[in-house]
């Protein structure tokens, strides 16, 4: 037999294209449209309805960037389409290859019921099935000609990111706006001829099957008449039914489909528009879950139902009856989809606690699942937090994404600091946009890493950011593909279902032990730097205000703001989603996101304030207020009282310019070019500057990566780099404990004051920086004659260790890694830490010297600013301020209460009275990371713990009220029988901790 394979597929693709797609809708008239743009931000529903509209014609162009256009189609229904099945077609301007990056637009009736959303791959609104004829149509859409920041350009600086600078240029042109007869038979075809084609490209071309489908196709397209495509499509479609029948085979890879539409909270568009494309998806899954008997949607993101809660009740009730009915499937069990990296322990467990909390009480459901398939990478102290949630099973698709290795699991258990183990699954098909194609899904089973030991993977289905969620083409790809010969099965079913069905299948998988990192998008640690000092310092304010605020309820009857905190802690979690916190939305989002910060720090300095006044009363003694986890200064943890005198500091200038700082426990040379060249330790009799280095160097690289600036920084950066040794003035301190530096280069200048406190071993550096380059990187350099083959980065509840060396393309490839207020580095004995109060990137290298000692050098470097040109090309511009903390002989107890101190300074107030702490804890192993009243309103007190140093642990928590009964909790303050139990004593309680071990206590008060 002759090979015509390659003719019979060609005919197919042009016959499809040409013929029968066009043949879905054989006749159309056109719809009158009338439109009015809304002068400034979205307005509500009532008043884009009641607007009056102009005329404009279909080929006219409309919307300018983030504007919000109000169409108004009328017609009627041709009285000879009677019985028919009638649909609009209404093409916006769409661009089918970008689907939730362009125009959008939700369809309602004249009375205001929303129908369903309008996409690039999801134009059209059901009429009638049939039609009786003769129908008056009158549809309202409301169109945000949202621009398009992301183009087939990418990565181009582009002023379309803020509406204050995108300008008022029309976007789009009025493509279609018709009424059109919809042959179903035609539409099922379409189907038929698209699943055969491409489950037949991706079968050996060897296969029995692949020809059986080959041939089938040929009967089916000599079945069509071409001139008659609508008449012929029946015959054609029985040619195909026993290549459609065909059963899958008993080993077939299964896949569980769940209708899924990723929506950033924030990213090319700013939170107010996502408000918009979650009411437009939820209203498209609900209508397609009427439609569709067995089809499941999940949507996870606490935040995104909350907001269609309180912004479209109307598309809340349909929501609410299809959770009911077990369709639409809360997920997820966080308050946004976060990064989890960069936010801090509390604020990670918070997530939880606001997402789990809000799906408990609006619909009574317990997630289970962490659903996390967009961010980036993930922080090692991560499966103790989900499991303390009360939940057990991880989904995240994106480490698929890294560039160097390949990640050797699909499905595993993931093992964090404290031995917690999270049973994991990253969908094999590689996306969280699959639309059912035979290419996604012979990929997820040639992809699955886990054959032969598991078959079961998961397939999050529809497309997102806006682009509509799940459509109907795929559900109809999905039921032709149950069960057929040559694909993996296919089922709808929620994330539950599917991981009941796996970790069934798969009891004892491999396991990974440490943090998920991405070896990509590196530079997020970095991007927007005061993005993620407004997260920082929000996250250590809202510790201040519930700790006083506990303290001053218990004490002097003072309001714990309950409802304050409540919608305070949520607006933090939602500015740590993976595309704000990570520096990577357009200016609008980061514009928002500082004022935001700002207002909340004015709210919690408030709080504060009026309760530390409550509990110190009025009086003339200087009151030292400590927040942190630390005695500090002669202040207990979490009490007040007077300053502790301390030593002083002796300012000594150099005769080459330069100034030695010397307070007994450690003594700075400062050299000319105001570096760094020694950082003595007395008491261990070491040196902590490596030998013909010098510390507090800044180093500037070029920038520019090859993909994803705002994202991403190549290794190829180290390349080149240039130091910053110029000083234009080094000169002494007003306090007479610091030195001050200030230097210029290109268009920036930094003012530096290092400061040598009395009686504390540790040097300071406070950093301000006017920056003003473009495609750059600034590192702040301390090379340490130190030897280490690894070192500790503070992260949730605890620390990782990572190596110093690159042995394996494993270890090269976390060339910028993340850091919460520390990183360690120690010899047996002796040590080293460097603080900070606002950054998170960093780099550790280490080199041999190659003459004199033939010592090590490891060299910490602190990440301070970037300046991409995309999504924001203004990124950073402008005045920054740094904190860092240089810790010789340091050890990681030592690095643990210093990073708090750093991110939580004293507070000063005259007052009457000392204040006594609400809590105690007598180990400094045991950081207290949270003291608040119980959430429920009952005045119980709830402490959140854990061990900090890597070690076992036992300590005494005291409390300083009457304690009635003392019970170990969930993070959502429910009781927890797992951990070992405490061992109450009246107010106090006596706790054993493993390495790192995570405890929340619920204190009833007598």
């Amino acid at each position: 037999m002759h090979d015509d394979r390659t003719l019979v597929e060609a005919r197919l693709r042009r016959v499809l294209d040409e013929r029968v797609r066009p043949a879905v809708y054989p006749e159309s008239v056109p719809l009158r449209v009338e439109v009015w743009h809304a002068p400034g931000e979205p307005v509500p529903v009532a008043e884009g309805l009641a607007a009056e509209p102009g005329p404009i014609e279909v080929g006219a162009r409309w919307g300018a960037p983030w504007g919000t256009s109000w169409f108004r189609v009328t017609g009627t229904v041709p009285e000879a389409w009677a019985g028919r099945t009638v649909e609009a077609l209404l093409d916006l301007g769409f661009d089918e290859n970008m689907p939730g990056f362009q125009c959008e637009g939700l369809v309602y009736r004249p009375d205001g019921t929303p129908v369903k959303g309008l996409n690039p791959r999801n134009q059209w609104v059901r009429i009638g099935a049939p039609v009786a004829g003769g129908e008056e149509v009158r549809l309202h859409i409301e169109a945000a000609s949202n621009p398009v920041v992301l183009d087939y350009h990418p990565f181009r600086p582009t002023p379309l990111g803020d509406k204050d600078t995108a300008g008022s240029e029309p976007q789009y042109t009025l493509t279609r706006m018709d009424l059109a007869v919809f042959d179903e038979t035609v539409w099922q075809l379409v189907l038929d001829l698209e699943v055969l084609g491409e489950l037949m490209a991706e079968l050996p071309v060897d296969s029995a099957r692949r020809h059986d489908i080959l041939r089938a196709v040929e009967r089916a397209l000599d079945a069509v008449d071409l001139q008659d495509v609508n008449g012929t499509a029946d015959r054609a479609r029985a040619r195909l039914t026993g290549v459609l029948s065909a059963p899958a085979v008993p080993s077939a890879h299964r896949i569980s489909a769940v209708g899924h539409a990723h929506i950033d909270s924030a990213w090319l568009w700013p939170l107010r528009e996502t408000v918009r494309k979650v009411a437009r998806t939820t209203s498209n899954m609900t209508a397609l879950i009427e439609d569709e008997p067995e089809f499941v949607f999940a949507m996870s993101q606490a935040q995104q139902w909350a907001w269609v809660k309180e912004h479209r009740p109307e598309v809340w009730a349909r929501v609410k009856k299809a959770v009911a009915e077990g369709r639409f499937v809360p997920a997820g069990g966080m308050w946004v989809e976060s990064d989890t990296n960069m936010p801090g322990s509390e604020a990670m467990a918070r997530q939880f606690v606001h997402g789990k909390r809000f799906f408990l009480d609006e619909f009574g459901i317990e997630n289970e699942e962490a659903w996390l398939p967009d961010t980036f990478g993930f922080a090692a102290g991560l499966p103790q937090i989900i499991r303390a949630a009360g939940s057990k099973w991880l989904l995240t698709q994106k480490i698929s994404w890294s560039q160097t290795n390949r990640f050797p699991h699909h499905t595993f258990h993931w093992e964090g600091i404290d031995g917690t183990r999270i049973f994991t699954h990253f969908p094999p098909v590689d996306t969280y946009n699959c639309s059912m194609k035979g290419s996604e899904l012979a990929h997820a089973a040639r992809n699955f890493r886990d054959k032969g030991r598991a078959r079961h993977s998961l397939a999050p289905t529809g497309w997102g950011d806006g682009g509509g969620g799940t459509t109907r083409e795929m559900v109809a790809r999905a039921a032709r593909l149950r069960d057929l010969e040559g694909s993996p099965t296919v089922v709808w079913e929620a994330p539950r279902a599917f991981f009941e069905k796996a970790e069934a299948e798969y009891p004892e998988p491999p396991v990974w032990v440490g943090e998920l990192y991405l070896e990509l998008h590196r530079a997020t640690l970095t991007s927007q730097a005061k993005t993620k000092q407004g997260n920082r310092r929000s996250e250590h304010l809202l510790r201040e205000a519930e700790l006083w605020a506990a303290t001053a309820a218990v004490r002097t009857g003072f309001r714990y703001p309950y409802e304050e905190l409540d919608r305070i802690w949520k607006t933090v979690l939602l500015h740590q989603f993976h595309d704000i916190l990570p520096g990577s939305s357009i200016a609008w989002v980061h514009r928002e996101a500082r004022a935001t910060y700002e207002r909340i720090a004015a709210e919690l300095d408030g709080i504060t304030g009026a309760a530390q006044r409550a509990l110190a009363g009025e009086g003339g003694t200087e009151l030292l207020f400590n927040a942190a986890p630390h005695a500090g200064q002669g202040v207990p943890a979490g009490g007040a009282a007077p300053p502790a005198v301390t030593g002083r500091t002796r300012l000594t200038p150099r005769e080459d310019g330069g100034f030695t700082l010397d307070n007994g426990l450690l003594r700075i040379t400062v050299d000319a070019r105001g570096l760094v060249v020694s950082a003595y330790d007395p008491a261990a009799d070491r040196e902590t500057v490596a030998p013909g280095r010098a510390a507090n160097l800044l180093q500037l690289h070029p920038d520019f990566p090859n993909m994803w600036d705002a994202w991403d920084v190549d290794s190829f950066y180290r390349n080149t780099v240039t130091d910053l040794t110029d000083a234009e003035s080094v000169t002494a301190g007003e306090d007479g404990a610091s030195v001050r530096v200030v230097r210029a280069f290109g268009s920036s200048r930094v003012t530096q004051l290092l400061t040598l406190p009395p009686g504390e071993r540790r040097l300071l550096l406070d950093t301000e920086v006017d920056w003003h380059e473009t495609e750059k990187f600034l590192k702040l350099a301390f090379p340490l004659d130190l030897h280490a083959e690894r070192y500790a980065s503070e992260t949730q509840f605890g620390h990782v260790f990572r190596p110093t060396h690159t042995n394996t393309s494993w270890e090269s490839a976390k060339f910028e890694a993340c850091n919460h207020r520390f990183v360690h580095l120690e010899e047996p004995g002796w040590g080293v830490a460097v603080v900070n109060d606002s950054t998170y990137g960093h780099d550790v290298t280490r080199t041999v010297r190659a003459d004199g000692d033939r010592g090590t050098t490891t060299t910490v470097r602190v990440s301070l600013l970037r300046a991409p040109r995309f999504p924001d090309p203004e990124t950073d511009q402008g005045v920054h301020r740094f904190r860092h903390a240089l810790l010789p002989g340091a050890s990681i107890a030592d690095a643990v209460r210093e990073g708090w101190r750093v991110n939580l300074p004293e507070r000063r107030l005259t007052g009457a009275r000392e204040v006594a702490p609400l809590v105690t804890v007598d180990n400094d192993a045991v950081v207290v990371t949270a003291v608040k009243l119980a959430d429920d309103g009952s005045g119980d007190v709830v402490v959140r713990f854990h061990e900090a140093h890597g070690g076992r642990a036992r300590a005494t928590l005291t409390a300083g009220f009457a304690v009635a009964e003392v019970m170990a909790t969930d993070l959502l303050e429910r009781p927890w029988d797992e951990g070992t139990p405490p061992v109450p004593d009246g107010d106090r309680v006596t706790v054993r901790l493993r390495p790192f071990e995570l405890v929340t206590l619920r204190l009833r008060r007598a």
